[in-house]
């Protein structure tokens, strides 16, 4: 299809959005699915996280979904989970999103992020505290918090069992602090790894801590799976910090699986408490949500959780959205570690499907690319260009730094497309930056 026919051929099939709250068009493509994936082109686009809020809330609200799962530590969400479901230890949005303390902090830490927690508070304090709907964490840095959770949670129901958990964890010694110094000596010989240990403590904790078990409530039951959660968690960054040094995609691949069995498990524990097929939402980059397998990555055996979530469930029961911008502004850093700031987005190249999609002309709209006529759905699922930019932004390198090839009607089931966009504002003002003393985990594209 010529340059010119597939420009006509996206501004015929596009639903224009007059707003972002005008999301008839995204509710008739989702239909019944469970597993929403909701993605981000960057991860400091404020419309991004305005336009998935939004979704969100009329999913939740008219289709009855029981959760968010997001792009964040489990401790972390989990402490603006419990202030969302009406638990007073926070007093404010503000000081429940204070667990957010690691780079990039303000990738949850925003206006958009602390709206959406302030609504959800208030909608789950209309229902049964069985009923409200939870806010969690799907990834894997946060080994030290962890491991503390595990064992704040034995130290309250099996004294016993909180000691072992204590000498087992005393197996990082103090490298639990620096997770990345610990994986560098492990992967250089230099100490001993804990893969043992973790795994111990894990099939441990997930055999139960004695007769308590027997009469837990559902508080206590949901709390014995936050603490399995945790202890999981300590036990894939343990690989994770492991696998960083061998390359990059033995490392993302230990990550988006994790993702992927986090959200299987959650998804698992929500059904039995619900009664009936749990529907959850997922906020994450479009690099994580985008089906892997129809990107460049996979040649090199790189795999993702949108990938995953595929092969997982039936195809109804799924949707993968991604978002695309041309132009704007975004907040990142210019390297790891370093303050966010606002920074000019690079129009889009001409050679990448963010050009195509401005091309059509409208400043916002939703291509439901499954939907798509057979001509344009075969020349979208041809490699293009696409743009993925993370919480480092280099726009003098762009081209090398943030495009990689990808054939869009393969990995998502549609598109948003916002052609202007703006910054997300942190809730704190930058900082002083730390040294960097080693490559971020997520080095050179902070994804």
């Amino acid at each position: 299809m010529l340059r010119s026919a597939l420009v006509r051929a996206v501004r015929a099939e596009a639903h224009p959005l007059a707003a972002l709250d005008d999301l008839d068009p995204l509710m008739a493509a989702i239909g019944d699915a469970r597993i929403v994936l909701l993605g981000e082109a960057t991860h400091g686009t404020a419309e991004f996280y305005r336009l998935r809020a939004a979704l969100t809330r009329r999913l939740v609200e008219e289709r009855h979904f029981d959760a968010v799962a997001v792009e964040a530590d489990w401790p972390s969400a989990l402490r603006a989970s419990r202030w969302a479901q009406g638990d007073e230890r926070d007093a404010s949005v503000d000081e429940a999103l204070e667990g957010f303390e690691r780079f990039p902090r303000w990738m949850w830490r925003n206006t958009e992020v602390a709206r959406w927690l302030a609504w959800l508070n208030a909608h789950n304090a209309g229902l049964e505290r069985s009923e409200r709907i939870g806010f969690y964490g799907l990834d894997l840095y946060s080994l030290r918090e962890s491991m503390n959770a595990v064992l704040r949670y034995l130290d309250t129901v099996d004294p016993e069992a909180s000691a072992r958990a204590r000498a087992r964890y005393a197996c990082f010694d103090d490298l639990a602090d620096d997770p990345q110094a610990y994986g560098h000596a492990v992967a250089f010989g230099l100490r001993p790894d804990c893969a043992r240990a973790v795994v111990e403590q894990l099939t441990e904790l997930c055999r139960g801590t004695g007769a308590r078990l027997a009469s837990e409530t559902a508080g206590s039951c949901d709390e014995r799976f936050y603490a399995q959660q945790n202890a999981r968690v300590v036990q894939e960054a343990e690989r994770y910090y492991r696998t960083m040094f061998g390359g990059r995609t033995d490392s993302w691949n230990v990550r988006d699986r994790h993702m992927g069995e986090t959200l299987r498990l959650l998804d698992a524990h929500l059904t039995e408490r619900r009664g009936r097929p749990a529907r959850i939402v997922v906020w994450a980059h479009n690099s994580h949500l985008g089906d892997a397998r129809a990107t460049e990555v996979a040649a090199q055996g790189q795999l993702n959780l949108g990938q995953l979530v595929r092969e997982a469930y039936a195809a109804h029961d799924t949707f993968l959205l991604g978002f695309s911008t041309h132009t704007g502004s975004v907040t990142a850093a210019d390297d790891w570690d370093l303050p966010p700031r606002a920074m000019r987005i690079v129009p889009s190249r001409d050679d990448s499907v963010e050009r195509l999609l401005h091309d059509a002309g409208e400043e916002r709209y939703v291509l439901v690319l499954r939907d798509v006529g057979a001509e344009l759905r075969e020349a979208l699922a041809r490699p293009l260009l696409e743009r993925a930019i993370g919480v480092v932004y280099r726009p003098d390198t762009e081209r090398w730094s943030h495009y990689f090839r990808a054939r869009l009607a393969d990995q998502f089931d549609a598109v948003v497309h916002l052609d202007t966009t703006t910054a997300l504002r942190p809730l704190d003002p930058a900082g002083e930056p730390e040294p960097v003393e080693a490559e971020a985990e997520t080095y050179p594209s902070g994804l």
